[in-house]
């Protein structure tokens, strides 16, 4: 079935996007939406996230599809943020230690990076940290630095954004705010607070 010659949203279309993106836990990109449709059914993905957001909109409910790198995803409302992680008892920082998050704002906030400069900024062996981050695939392997010797540079992926619910890396909060939510948090240690003097996000 195709959409039809108008380019109208067809019911269909929204309940494909919508079941696609329920059962994904990854973001919905046009090209994994084309290898999902059956030979000849097109679908305009932009389009229909429009239209499904709007009727999200009108219905009054507690979820919206959000741009995520080059796909969508549908996620809750911010208003809802604090009982969402009251259930499941947890938030984002807490699933990292907190080394790792250090690592990752310095390269998040100076990627492209190499290995010898992230912990010129750090203080610290990151041999560990950055396996970790690479396993979890929350950065990768851009290329390599023109510095002596050649080192691995070092950027945030798609994972990356999806995890901390961002759309691009121009949604990464400015040195200043981050620096407010970490003072703002007991539970996180002087450090990472004093890293974020040494990371520019400008």
């Amino acid at each position: 079935m195709e959409q039809d010659h108008k380019g109208k949203i067809t019911l269909l279309d929204m309940q494909i996007v919508e079941a696609l993106l329920i059962a994904s836990d990854v973001p919905l990109t046009p090209e994994r939406l084309k290898e999902s449709l059956d030979e000849g059914h097109r679908i305009d993905l932009d389009k229909t996230v429009e239209t499904l957001n709007a009727r999200y909109a009108d219905g009054k409910h507690a979820f919206h599809i959000m741009a995520v790198g080059k796909g969508y995803q549908i996620v809750t409302d911010n208003k809802y943020e604090h009982i969402v992680r009251n259930y499941i008892n947890r938030n984002v920082r807490a699933r990292l230690t907190y080394a790792a998050l250090e690592t990752l704002a310095v390269i998040a906030y100076k990627q492209p990076i190499s290995k010898p400069e992230i912990e010129r900024i750090r203080g610290v062996n990151c041999s560990a940290v950055l396996t970790t981050l690479l396993e979890r695939e929350l950065i990768t392997v851009s290329g390599r630095s023109d510095a002596a010797g050649r080192p691995l540079l070092y950027v945030t992926t798609e994972e990356f954004l999806r995890y901390f619910g961002l759309s691009s890396p121009a949604d990464l909060p400015r040195t200043r705010e981050l620096n407010e939510l970490f003072q703002a948090d007991e539970n996180i240690p002087q450090s990472i607070t004093s890293d974020t003097d040494n990371i520019s996000a400008d």
